[in-house]
């Protein structure tokens, strides 16, 4: 749901980029949604939205707190807030071919839980239980990764990374 009072003061925040060792500061739970965690919260989804990506967690933005945001919907209308997520349930097996804002360009299968129940707090600090399956749960999934501190491809061989942090490495150097 947009915050009409924080629209104009919204930003696009910094995405960080694998390998950077930020990405993987275990994410500190939130002790009070306020309006500070609301407008970061309203940040990380035009930055998501504009980057563009379906789901994006408060590390890869450099803000160390367990928040993050979730949009599988083909409209880009029906975003999700995840405060303090845990998932309570895990069930079934499913490998999808992910990617990550925070690895642009790579694509890589991961095998996950194909069913999950997670609970979260919303933007109001009420606690909500909600189960997914398919591409909202595999997001999810993913996004909670990130407040570990864990990013997809450290679910790949050795070999793999190295190649994906070569490919970003002259990517990087290509850009400048």
């Amino acid at each position: 749901m947009p915050l009409p009072h924080l629209s104009k003061h919204m930003a696009l925040l910094k995405i960080l980029h694998y390998p950077d060792p930020r990405l993987h500061i275990v994410a500190k739970p939130v002790d009070k949604v306020d309006d500070h965690i609301r407008k970061l919260a309203a940040d990380m989804a035009e930055t998501m939205y504009a980057a563009p990506g379906i789901g994006l967690a408060a590390t890869q933005v450099d803000h160390h707190i367990q928040l993050l945001l979730v949009d599988v919907s083909e409209n880009k209308d029906q975003l999700m807030t995840f405060i303090n997520p845990q998932i309570v349930e895990a069930d079934g097996e499913t490998v999808y071919e992910e990617g990550c804002l925070s690895v642009p360009g790579i694509f890589e299968e991961v095998t996950r839980a194909e069913r999950i129940k997670v609970r979260a707090l919303n933007l109001s600090g009420e606690s909500f239980e909600l189960e997914a399956d398919g591409l909202l749960a595999i997001c999810i999934q993913h996004e909670i990764d990130h407040l570990k501190g864990k990013v997809f491809v450290e679910y790949l061989s050795r070999l793999k990374q190295d190649r994906i942090k070569q490919k970003l490495a002259k990517r990087a150097r290509e850009a400048m």
